[in-house]
């Protein structure tokens, strides 16, 4: 049973359990992008992102990768740990797209010779800027050796759900995680891994637009959004299965 209500963002929602080292998360069916300048919902995104979130939390744990994930209650529900999350969103591009391209004008869809890995500031205010190593040594949101296990966590997921999601016939673009730090000061993955926080690119299709099946359908406004995301998790339930 859910208690009190710790955070709500944009995607979940986080309550207090019996256990104060367990919280509760829920997701919804908020969407929102730009930044939230732009908002909407997308049927049944909080049980897609959760059982796609729940099922790779629990590969990845298979491959040596520490998650907050204790397991998943109902339809839009799972328990995790409790940790604190590094005020750091780490990104990990395998091909040129979204805001990389505006930044540094490379062609949508190159494919980099070497994954990147990515820092912002996660603050809303700001706008999540892109940081440097520097950056996060001068705002103290993060150690130098923490910074180190970012980059070299971030490049072990990306090995890991690009093997995994090629199983699914989808291409991983880049996607976004979040790390907490538990009561020991390890390092564990938290937040989720979802059709929200990657791009992925169907393989079955040549068509640049059509091959979408992420978050990005809701940012272009290119329609069949609910329809993607059913797509990706049935496509991870039966590579998992």
């Amino acid at each position: 049973m859910s208690g009190t209500k710790l955070y709500e963002g944009k995607a979940k929602i986080l309550f207090t359990t019996d256990d104060p080292n367990i919280l509760l998360s829920r997701y919804k069916d908020d969407a929102t992008a730009f930044n939230a300048l732009k908002k909407g919902t997308i049927t049944k995104k909080g049980e897609v992102n959760c059982a796609v979130t729940s099922h790779i939390f629990q590969y990845l744990a298979t491959k040596g990768i520490p998650t907050h994930f204790i397991k998943q209650v109902s339809p839009t529900e799972m328990q995790v740990a409790a940790v604190k999350i590094l005020p750091i969103e780490v990104v990990v591009r395998n091909i040129a797209a979204g805001s990389i391209c505006k930044r540094l004008g490379l062609e949508q869809g190159k494919q980099l010779q070497q994954p990147l890995v990515e820092f912002f500031y996660k603050n809303d205010d700001l706008g999540d800027p892109l940081i440097t190593d520097d950056h996060i040594a001068m705002l103290e949101l993060a150690t130098i050796d923490q910074v180190a296990q970012l980059k070299q966590m971030a490049l072990e997921i990306n090995q890991h759900l690009q093997a995994f999601f090629d199983r699914c016939n989808l291409t991983l673009v880049d996607f976004k995680i979040e790390i907490g730090v538990d009561a020991s000061g390890k390092l564990i993955l938290a937040d989720e891994i979802s059709p929200d926080t990657c791009r992925l690119w169907d393989n079955t299709i040549a068509d640049p637009t059509a091959r979408i099946m992420d978050k990005d359908r809701f940012r272009q406004d290119l329609g069949n959004v609910a329809e993607a995301y059913q797509e990706v998790m049935q496509r991870v339930l039966a590579a998992i299965g």
